[in-house]
């Protein structure tokens, strides 16, 4: 009988937990493989997408065992891995193809972002990226992850339209492109989280935040509410441990202690506000969780190192260029 995953974060706690994940793109571009040739891509500290278009050929990671590139492939590599994306000629492969090293690669920024190695038509089409996704200012999903994700979509998931229209909007740079780019690159991972609910590789116990299913509950507690009255006692309750076991369990997975991780998620809550809300200070400080503006002023210090007011004057001042 074929195997079946194990079922341990629950289907509603993930959802809360995609619902607020912030997520953007630092870099996206097109890659172009011709038979007999072979492209070196650098080492990024944001974790790597990279989706193949069309085509076939292969993806290596360091000494790793090559990944088998075809139509609909998705890949997630660790952040600081390398790689390099081989497709073999009719007579050479391997030390025989020709290198084309996209590592120290520059464009301007209005142009179309495309590495391409070979002459004349490409075999292998590929989209590649790197992003962020995160809770908080540096609570990141993938941070712990230390070998690549590999899943196999079709056509009718439509993820190289995600991407493509990504791609675009970040080469267009109209009004509201950062945002759109942001929701497609959401679509994107939410496609793959879906997947790892039906996934026998279990891929998605790789997260940190997804690999205690008890730690999970809380957490999405925090993030769905973040200006609830959280305290240690009440998420050992919601996370159904001791005190003692909730602390030493939520501080090795997220990274933090539980309260240093909710002055984060409610800092972000914050920062969003600021943005995109014309409500005074002491408003948001009530919002965000805070008693009184003061303390809360001095926890957004801690985050973000400026006053709630400098934060929201950039903020407008980014959205008017």
């Amino acid at each position: 009988m074929p195997c079946k995953p194990i079922l341990r974060i629950s289907p509603s706690d993930l959802d809360k937990l995609m619902s607020t994940l912030d997520v953007s793109f630092i870099k996206l571009a097109e890659c172009l493989v011709s038979p007999g040739w072979r492209l070196l891509l650098a080492a990024s500290d944001a974790p790597g997408m990279h989706y193949v278009v069309a085509g076939s050929g292969q993806l290596f990671i360091s000494d790793q065992a090559p990944i088998a590139l075809v139509p609909h492939t998705l890949i997630i590599i660790p952040p600081q891995h390398s790689f390099r994306i081989e497709v073999p000629g009719v007579h050479c492969a391997g030390a025989g193809l020709t290198t084309v090293d996209g590592r120290g690669r520059s464009f301007a920024p209005d142009e179309l972002r495309k590495f391409i190695a070979g002459e004349g038509a490409p075999q292998l089409i590929m989209i590649c990226g790197y992003f962020c996704a995160r809770y908080g200012a540096s609570i990141d999903l993938f941070a712990a992850l230390c070998t690549p994700i590999v899943e196999q979509f079709d056509a009718s998931d439509r993820v190289d339209h995600k991407l493509n229209a990504a791609l675009r909007e970040l080469v267009a740079q109209e009004i509201g492109a950062g945002t759109m780019s942001k929701a497609l690159l959401k679509q994107v991972l939410v496609v793959l989280l879906r997947r790892s609910l039906s996934s026998v590789n279990l891929w998605v116990e790789r997260f940190a935040v997804l690999n205690d299913p008890h730690i999970a509950r809380a957490f999405a507690d925090m993030v769905a509410r973040p200006s609830a009255a959280h305290t240690v006692q009440s998420l050992a309750q919601i996370a159904c441990l001791s005190r003692s076991a909730f602390m030493a369990r939520f501080t090795n997975l997220i990274g933090r202690a539980p309260m240093v991780a909710l002055r984060e998620l409610r800092m972000r809550h914050a920062a969003l506000l600021l943005a995109n809300d014309s409500a005074s200070i002491g408003q948001i400080a009530l919002m965000a969780g805070y008693a009184s503006s003061s303390s809360f002023q001095r926890a957004f210090r801690k985050v973000y190192g400026g006053d709630p007011l400098d934060y929201r004057a950039e903020a407008l001042r980014s959205c008017a260029e």
